[in-house]
């Protein structure tokens, strides 16, 4: 390998010819050249890989960073030249051409950072493991974001960007750790939910001559009560807590709190316990931060806690709404919306024996105690969490018009409006091959319900195939009983003859007799979680989304004898703000009229942006618990989008995601009718993982074969 230096000549052709738009409106590369030239030639290739990989985005960004790359070598090494580069492109990708730019000027800031980033932790590097355990303490799903402040408005908790507060990258990592566990202890012990008889957090706190204090102190106090409760429910986690304190700086409560922090440590203490301590405590002097504690913003917690509780409530109603109509036989069909919601719900609560402050409940209907679904229980779990009790308007079902059309607020297209794209979506990466790095949170995804269709889409597949479905049925009903002989077994329903005459013979040998002499007929029990992803893109349009709703029906009748768990979700979208997923099944909802009227209902949308799809998908189906599973696209071409997410581009991108779900352990399977599948699915899914149905007449039987081969 070639490593003498390049001239400044060489230099200035490579430039010329990568900068050239940005370039021929003001001066030439000679400048650049003649600043490259004094160092290396592992550092002149850097600039120009770099340059040509920034010139695909952004010319004038490119041109910025060959400006600034001099400046760069003299602070920092290349791998961190590397990460200064990816953060530029970020905050290009997130802000705009001029704070990019920007970004490259700031190479003595961002060295800076970097060393002291040795030891330190970003947000972004443990985002997903944080995620994972707040995910498994109790309450609701909570989302985790970097922020000016460390706080919680009860939906979102806010953390730093990054921590170098200790030496040890490990404590540094057990602080953000213990931050998030102490913000979730807000949301889960009642920080914010209002006593019985009192009034709300904000408008209590301005009752005292100095609201600011006030705040600090109930903030204080909280603190000392939700320490109390961690050390009781998570006392590893407290362990931690203690530790990290330890290596900061201790912090010891004036003698004048003593018997309002005993009174706080007790099981049963509440929230109602730290506001009667207001008042004794307003003149004490105030204790030391904790590092964990952050701060309290009641403000902006009462604002996000208003909002869900008034969007709970009219999903919990058409929830209600839904759900007797489920728990009625067939002759609810000719009774009156009116006769339907006379039904009373009723919710029983109780206070939860191993959570003081919590509550477990029972939904009732007619006096009579039902199971909700998981997504029922889940509204009422949050309600509860927030009020303490479900109040009665809340019980009350909702009228005609359905779960969709309340659920759905606003239109998709309003995505371009305001900060609609930011409420209640999910934001995924996407991989960029050309820079070799993720554009972090660029895809905005939305999980929306298909439409039901009343047109009986799905009883006229069921006569048209009547002859195959039998056939199918038989074929999937085999699968299920399929028994397997386990032979040499220690007890067992027969005599194993060969071990046997094995045994026998090793008897007269004089070896020992062995015991394992039975056969027993073993079930083959089936653990598979199977996620069906249906293409919606405008070029589904007429047989071919036929043909994908034929076979979602053929196949749905199938799993039903064969009991596997599955799901099905539709893709579209236009532009990566706009992505969408469409709900036909999910994994806890059974194989219901209103699945059969969903299936009826798919419509061809817009594009096809599949990584972004994959990536959600792949998050539901870690949320299930199940030895195998499968990721099955229903596709008719390759990736493509109106913004460019075609070619390449897309299918690097839907090839890193199946990546991603292959180290997630899900099996990713692609079915097709696109004759050019053989220039890109083998790249995308691997040699065998992918199958082109020919004819898509064949599509719907095909399906299910295939399904059936890649589960046995």
């Amino acid at each position: 390998m070639n490593l003498t230096p390049l001239t400044a000549a060489e230099l200035e052709g490579h430039l010329d010819e990568s900068l050239d738009l940005v370039l021929s409106s003001r001066r030439t590369a000679a400048g650049l050249a003649q600043a490259l030239a004094t160092f290396g030639r592992a550092q002149q290739d850097f600039v120009l890989r770099w340059v040509e990989i920034i010139t695909k985005t952004n010319a004038e960004m490119a041109y910025q960073f060959a400006v600034h790359a001099p400046e760069a070598f003299r602070l920092m090494s290349l791998a961190t030249m590397e990460q200064w580069v990816i953060h530029a492109m970020d905050v290009y990708d997130n802000q705009g051409q001029y704070p990019g730019c920007s970004a490259f000027g700031e190479a003595l800031a961002f060295a800076a950072a970097a060393t002291e980033a040795e030891h330190g932790v970003a947000l972004e590097e443990i985002r997903h493991v944080l995620e994972l355990f707040i995910h498994g303490l109790a309450g609701r799903s909570l989302k985790i974001e970097a922020g000016a402040a460390t706080y919680t408005d009860t939906a979102t908790l806010f953390l730093p960007t990054r921590l170098s507060c200790f030496v040890e990258r490990q404590d540094n990592f057990r602080l953000y750790k213990v931050m998030a566990a102490h913000l979730w202890a807000q949301t889960w012990h009642g920080t914010f939910r209002t006593p019985p008889g009192d009034v709300p957090l904000t408008e209590w706190l301005t009752s005292f001559a100095d609201a600011e204090k006030a705040t600090r102190l109930f903030h204080a106090l909280e603190t000392a009560r939700l320490n109390a409760r961690l050390e009781h429910d998570l006392p590893g986690l407290y362990r931690d807590m203690r530790e990290i304190q330890r290596i900061g700086q201790d912090v010891r409560y004036p003698a004048a709190w003593t018997a309002a922090i005993q009174h706080l440590k007790s099981p049963d203490a509440t929230v109602a316990d730290t506001r009667a301590w207001m008042r004794p405590l307003a003149d004490a002097d105030m204790p030391a931060l904790f590092c964990f504690q952050g701060v309290l913003l009641p403000q902006r917690a009462e604002q996000a806690r208003q909002q869900r509780l008034a969007h709970e409530k009219e999903l919990l109603r058409h929830a209600l709404a839904q759900l007797g109509q489920l728990s009625q036989n067939d002759a609810i069909e000719t009774q009156t919306a009116a006769t339907q919601n006379s039904r009373r719900y009723g919710i029983e609560s109780s206070p939860d024996p191993d959570h003081p402050g919590q509550f477990t409940f029972t939904l009732t209907l007619d006096g009579q105690p039902i199971q909700p679904p998981a997504d029922v229980r889940a509204l009422v779990d949050s309600i509860l969490q927030d009020l303490g009790q479900i109040p009665e308007d809340h019980l009350v079902a909702a009228g005609g018009g359905g779960y969709r059309q309340q659920a759905e607020e606003k239109r998709p297209e309003d995505v371009w409006k305001g900060t609609y794209h930011e409420e209640g979506a999910f934001l995924y990466n996407e991989w960029d091959h050309r820079r070799h790095h993720y554009r972090k949170h660029w895809c905005v995804l939305r999980e929306l319900d298909v439409h039901p269709d009343s047109d009986p889409f799905v009883a006229r597949t069921l006569r048209k195939y009547r002859g195959m479905l039998a056939q199918l049925r038989k074929t999937f009903e085999a699968l299920r009983g399929e028994n397997k002989l386990l032979k040499k077994q220690m007890n067992g329903d027969d005599i194993d003859f060969d071990a046997l005459v094995e045994a026998q013979a090793d008897m007269r040998s004089g070896m020992e007799l062995s015991e394992r002499l039975f056969t027993k007929l073993h079930k083959f029990e089936r653990d598979i979680a199977v996620m069906f992803m249906v293409d919606m893109s405008g070029s589904t349009k007429g047989w071919i989304n036929d043909a994908e709703r034929e076979a979602l029906v053929l196949l749905c009748e199938a799993l039903e004898i064969l009991g596997d768990r599955y799901a099905i979700y539709g893709f579209s979208g236009m532009t990566r703000k706009r992505c969408e997923l469409y709900r036909v099944k999910r994994f806890d909802e059974p194989y219901s009229d209103a699945v059969r009227g969903r299936i009826a209902g798919i419509q061809p949308q817009d594009y096809t942006r599949m990584g972004v799809t994959i990536r959600h998908l792949t998050k539901l189906l870690n949320d299930v618990e199940a030895r195998t599973k499968l990721l099955i696209t229903l596709s008719d071409g390759k990736p493509d989008d109106y913004d460019g997410y075609r070619g390449e581009y897309g299918i690097e991108d839907t090839r890193m995601s199946l990546i991603e779900a292959k180290r997630a352990g899900i099996h990713p399977f692609c079915i097709t009718i696109d004759e050019a599948a053989r220039d890109y699915l083998p790249h995308m899914y691997g040699a065998v993982n992918w199958v082109l149905v020919d004819e898509v007449r064949k599509l719907p039987l095909k399906v299910s074969d295939i399904y059936r081969r890649l589960t046995l």
